[in-house]
């Protein structure tokens, strides 16, 4: 076994934490925050949503079960970074296909074990997600941290569509099941056209599963382009960065809503519409991530556990007349849940699709399907 190189995390407040690098040589800069999901380091690593950021996993033990290629949220790593306090010598599933440190140097993602996540943790909490530089191999503390202060920070960043699809394309894979694996969606009885904002793929399946045929268009679609299709329901993915520089899909979704299709947001979609609808989002201190949220259901008293990837949130206090907040964080009274009150729209902060995480919001998925059943067009 190679001997494992040195690498360093410089936070831009002048926090210094050295360790052992697990991923390629190099540097990476950030905006760094922690998850406290106790599995899924996979689905957190390719999820779009985390572009930008160098992801903190505050369970200790990460890389336990290795990485397959069927537990993937997207087509590569979107996050700039990964930390993890240790990384097990060997990894042990019947799925596994490669260590995460192998899959990490293969997509070249800079990555630093070795290091008190407790005490980053404790950082992030009390002062704020903050911005951070990552390098491994040659490390050098100043030009880290000269880094770390150099790196703009999320607010005012349009990543969305950065991590977008550039072409359209059709989705009909259904949800994973032992022993058979991925499904496919033979007899769809919607249409459903999804704005790729960064959409994770499981989404994609839990709607497919339903019996959905999707469409999925690029973030800086307009609504002329979706309507086009002549859709039974509009969806609206979740993604990175900050929802107000987007002001082509606060657009194209303003639009659609007075068109009064069924719509369904999640996460940054859910943002969009918000500020489609005249309200106002904020940053957050440190955000939500991981896999415990506890999440109340305004209009049935009831509490889910949910999974929750954000740093950006609706401003409750801004709501126009026409949103209800449906749903509100148990942890801070943060709002996660909206509802049109003149149209068939709604959407929720959180993840639904989990991925990781637990599956108690997956009714919403049936919510929307209820609605397009309701709303259904005559084409």
């Amino acid at each position: 076994m190679s001997r494992a190189q040195p690498a360093i995390l410089v936070l831009a407040d002048g926090s210094v934490f050295r360790g052992l690098s697990i991923g390629a040589d190099g540097i990476t800069t950030g905006e760094v925050v922690f998850n406290t999901a106790l599995t899924g380091y996979q689905e957190i690593l390719t999820d779009p949503s985390y572009s930008r950021q160098i992801v903190t996993l505050t369970y200790p033990h990460i890389g336990n079960t290795g990485v397959n290629a069927e537990d993937v949220e997207s087509d590569r790593i979107h996050a700039a970074g990964l930390v993890v306090r240790d990384l097990p010598r060997l990894h042990s599933n019947f799925r596994a296909g490669q260590s995460l440190a192998d899959y990490l140097k293969s997509q070249n993602i800079v990555a630093i074990a070795d290091i008190d996540t407790r005490r980053l943790t404790r950082v992030l909490r009390e002062k704020g997600a903050q911005n951070g530089c990552v390098m491994a191999g040659a490390v050098d503390e100043a030009k880290a941290l000269e880094a770390a202060r150099a790196f703009p920070g999320l607010a005012g960043m349009d990543l969305a569509k950065v991590v977008s699809v550039s072409e359209a394309y059709e989705w009909n894979e259904t949800e994973w099941k032992l022993g058979r694996g991925y499904g496919q969606q033979a007899t769809p009885r919607f249409h459903v056209v999804a704005f790729d904002y960064g959409v994770k793929r499981n989404i994609l399946r839990m709607l497919a599963e339903r019996g959905c045929r999707l469409t999925v268009l690029p973030a800086t679609a307009t609504a002329a382009e979706a309507l086009a299709l002549k859709p039974d329901g509009i969806f609206l993915s979740n993604g990175p960065g900050d929802p107000e520089p987007c002001d082509y899909a606060i657009r194209a979704i303003g639009e659609l809503v007075a068109a009064k299709i069924p719509t369904f947001g999640i996460c940054l979609g859910h943002q969009l519409l918000a500020l489609a609808s005249g309200a106002k989002t904020v940053k957050m201190k440190f955000g939500h991530h991981g896999a415990n949220h506890p999440v109340k259901d305004l209009e049935s008293g009831r509490v889910a556990i949910t999974s929750q990837n954000h740093g950006f949130a609706v401003d409750a206090a801004t709501l126009p007349a026409t949103l209800r907040s449906t749903h509100v964080s148990l942890f801070d009274g943060s709002l996660q849940g909206l509802a049109r009150t003149d149209a068939p729209v709604f959407s929720f902060q959180g993840h639904p699709e989990a991925s990781p995480g637990p599956h108690d919001m997956s009714y919403l998925f049936d919510r929307f399907i209820q609605l397009m059943a309701d709303h259904a067009p005559v084409h």
